[in-house]
């Protein structure tokens, strides 16, 4: 995290202490929630590495997951070009809204981009399965088989595709397709690359 924000820059006054934090998934770009900053949660924020923010109802300062355990780590911080409202990059732990959604606005995906975003989410469940090694798990098992296996899988899903892109239905390439995916990102996790990574090499071969 942007440990070094400039605190002096925002500009509490405009809103009489207060400024609106939006708070974004750092990986899949979701919005997640917004709520209320004044000087001492964002200090405190800066501190403990997690979200703090200013009850209005409560009129008290509360830290995301007090509770519920469902905190948000903090990624970074950005101010906007008017310096009153800041922008939290986060990644969650569990539902992000009191009521049990993904989201304050819902489970649903709002757009194309935030259902591309759910492959961030997918290499969540996979470093889960990896961790947790639950029974009955096909992730859990493929990664305890090691790499070559992984890397085996990947292989065949890839030929599975290029067979289906040549001579089967539209349904058949998709669904070949979801696998290749699926299993690539089972080798990342086994090599132990993000997906970021091979995005940011992505965004290098066309700036």
């Amino acid at each position: 995290m942007n440990a070094a924000f400039d605190i002096a820059s925002v500009d509490f006054a405009k809103g009489e202490g207060l400024v609106p934090a939006i708070v974004q998934d750092a990986d899949s770009g979701a919005v997640l929630m917004m709520a209320y900053m004044n000087r001492e949660a964002l200090e405190q924020t800066l501190a403990r590495g997690r979200a703090v923010f200013f009850s209005r109802s409560k009129q008290r300062l509360w830290e995301k997951g007090e509770t519920t355990g469902h905190t948000l780590d903090v990624v970074g911080l950005a101010l906007d070009c008017d310096k009153d409202t800041l922008l939290v990059t986060a990644r969650p732990h569990g539902p992000a809204c009191h009521n049990g959604t993904l989201t304050c606005f819902g489970d649903e995906p709002r757009s194309a981009a935030t259902r591309i975003a759910f492959l961030a989410k997918l290499e969540g469940v996979i470093a889960q399965r990896a961790t947790e090694k639950p029974e009955a798990s096909y992730t859990a098992r493929l990664l305890e088989k090691g790499v070559a296996r992984v890397a085996q899988k990947v292989g065949e899903e890839g030929v599975e595709l290029a067979l289906a892109g040549v001579g089967d239905s539209e349904q058949k390439v998709i669904e070949e397709s979801a696998d290749l995916l699926f299993h690539m990102l089972v080798l990342l996790r086994a090599r132990g690359i993000s997906l970021s990574q091979v995005v940011t090499t992505l965004e290098s071969r066309h700036r």
